[in-house]
């Protein structure tokens, strides 16, 4: 299944990495890890720079202060969905979900729109 977590990449993971490497550590201390083999070709692996996931379809909803992207991506992991919501303030939040998953979301929105 695939974990589209692993598409994030934080700057804080990067930055404990680094710390992580520093000279304060001991001299007993464990070699750091070897880095992760860079990602080839147009899909798949994490990591940064918007090169992991070739984006299928994209759809733009603006709504009365927000703006929502609902994007169809695919890796060589699988295709997934990748949705976020930008507020007039700036502020952005992202959800990614399975393709595979598509119809039990659609099943829930049908659900609540019988409650409005």
């Amino acid at each position: 299944m695939f974990d589209p977590m692993a598409e994030l990449s934080g700057d804080a993971n990067d930055d404990a990495a680094a710390a992580s490497t520093g000279d304060d550590a001991g001299p007993n201390a464990d070699p750091a890890p070897a880095p992760a083999p860079a990602a080839t070709g147009g899909g798949g692996g994490g990591g940064g720079g918007g090169g992991y996931a070739d984006e299928v379809h994209s759809v733009t909803i603006h709504a009365r202060q927000r703006t929502f992207y609902i994007d169809l991506k695919e890796s060589s992991n699988g295709k997934f969905f990748k949705v976020s919501e930008k507020s007039r303030g700036g502020r952005k939040t992202t959800i990614m979900f399975d393709a595979e998953d598509l119809e039990q979301f659609i099943a829930a929105f049908e659900e609540m729109k019988g409650h409005i």
